[in-house]
């Protein structure tokens, strides 16, 4: 991996960064303007790609000089007849060694911790866990008394509901997929859109949401779990002060309870650790072949789905990417905007956080809209929107073997008992 401090000297790039790099990222169109990574592994086809985005903006003819030591390798010559686009060249150059170092593609196999840390205003207790778990169990969140996080996020299983769409209340359908809540601790956003920035607010943001738990608002969500006195004990227990119910302390605990979703100990995190039997040849290959093709670049870090960031930043890639292909009309890859539906911002348009790998057998169907069956159709799918790249049945089938070698040791979870009902709580 190259610094960029060496770069910049080599190739005399005296600009500022935040202008040159926010400049070329929003003219070139090459990568996301919050978060500067690329998807493609091979620095060579990179700046290949780069090439083809100017030349279609008409500045004039490129001339490339390959380097001695061949496609790969940093730093080749560029000349042009036109000054103002040999600029914007060096530019996109410096764009794009910002964006490999930014970037994963290199980074080290991590295993997955067997603890998520705790915010400072928010610090795990055994007896919070309790509390969150029962919230999280409870359907008299919801204005039927019928739906719970639970109802969407089977923790007895791979943490979601397997559904194309979830179902909330009134039989309503959502428009994505439930993500799992396992291992969402780790992420440094949440939702598909990352529009929380923590788990204590993803907490309260299905509670009051028309389609999935459907209270008319966090106030009246509230008095509902405050109406029910066998919760006034345990709450005041746990948060030490009269007014304990709150919405605020019900997120906290519910979120402390989601912390403690952790699945270590995978064939994978046991290899990487030193055990080299705990994977199989086949995911052994799909390993090398994961890293080589360039999903790493994105499903790097403990959960494969970025390197660890500061909560509300998130990694954010837009999927699809290269859309002149099959798959992006037959799995509707475009119909959802994604982050653009949370934030409005135009740059957002097609915009998903970057999910986690992990547990992928227990979380079928894939994507955003629940469109893959399989995880094979998914790596292919994968590859050409994301990668453009054409993948044998022999590499999906050894990256399918190693994605399976990602799945951890679940902890037991076992059903809390519920504080009794007041007669008159629900119509």
């Amino acid at each position: 991996m190259y610094r960029i401090d060496s770069l910049q000297e080599k190739w005399s790039l005296r600009s500022s960064t935040s202008y040159d790099v926010e400049q070329e990222i929003s003219e070139v169109g090459l990568i996301r303007q919050d978060f500067v990574v690329l998807f493609h592994y091979r620095t060579w086809e990179i700046l290949q790609r780069c090439l083809e985005e100017l030349k279609s903006r008409k500045l004039g003819p490129p001339y490339l000089i390959p380097p001695a030591s061949g496609p790969g390798q940093p730093g080749p010559d560029f000349f042009s007849r036109d000054q103002r686009y040999c600029g914007m060249l060096r530019k996109t150059i410096y764009a794009v060694a910002l964006a490999l170092t930014c970037g994963n593609a290199f980074a080290a196999w991590d295993t997955l911790p067997d603890q998520v840390p705790a915010p400072a205003d928010n610090p795990t207790t055994a007896e919070k866990v309790e509390l969150g778990k029962m919230l999280f169990f409870d359907p008299r969140f919801s204005s039927t008394g019928t739906v719970s996080c639970f109802s969407c996020h089977n923790v007895m299983e791979g943490g979601d509901d397997h559904r194309s769409v979830s179902i909330g209340v009134h039989n309503a359908k959502g428009g994505r997929n439930a993500p799992s809540v396992w291992n969402a601790g780790f992420l440094s956003s949440q939702f598909w859109d990352g529009r929380a920035a923590t788990l204590e607010e993803q907490a309260i943001g299905p509670v009051t949401n028309p389609i999935e738990m459907g209270m008319a608002d966090l106030d009246e969500a509230i008095k509902r779990i405050q109406a029910i006195p066998g919760y006034r004990d345990v709450f005041e227990g746990v948060f030490g002060t009269e007014n304990a119910v709150t919405m605020s302390n019900a997120a906290k605990a519910i979120a402390a309870y989601e912390r403690t979703l952790v699945t270590p100990n995978s064939p994978y995190d046991r290899y990487v650790n030193g055990d080299k039997t705990a994977l199989s040849d086949p995911a052994i290959r799909g390993m090398t072949t994961f890293e080589q093709v360039g999903c790493k670049s994105c499903h790097s870090g403990a959960a494969f789905a970025g390197p660890k960031m500061p909560p509300g930043s998130g990694l954010f890639m837009k999927f699809p990417t290269f859309t002149d292909n099959e798959y992006v009309e037959k799995f509707d890859l475009m119909a959802d905007g994604g982050r653009y539906v949370a934030t409005g911002n135009e740059a957002d348009k097609n915009m998903w956080r970057v999910p986690t790998l992990r547990n992928l057998t227990y979380t079928a169907p894939y994507f955003h809209n629940g469109a893959a069956k399989t995880l094979h159709d998914t790596v292919r799918i994968m590859a050409k929107t994301q990668l453009d790249k054409e993948l044998s049945d022999g590499e999906v089938n050894d990256i399918v073997a190693f994605l399976e070698d990602l799945t951890g040791e679940f902890p037991k979870q076992t059903m809390p008992r519920l504080p009794p009902t007041p007669g008159n709580l629900l119509e």
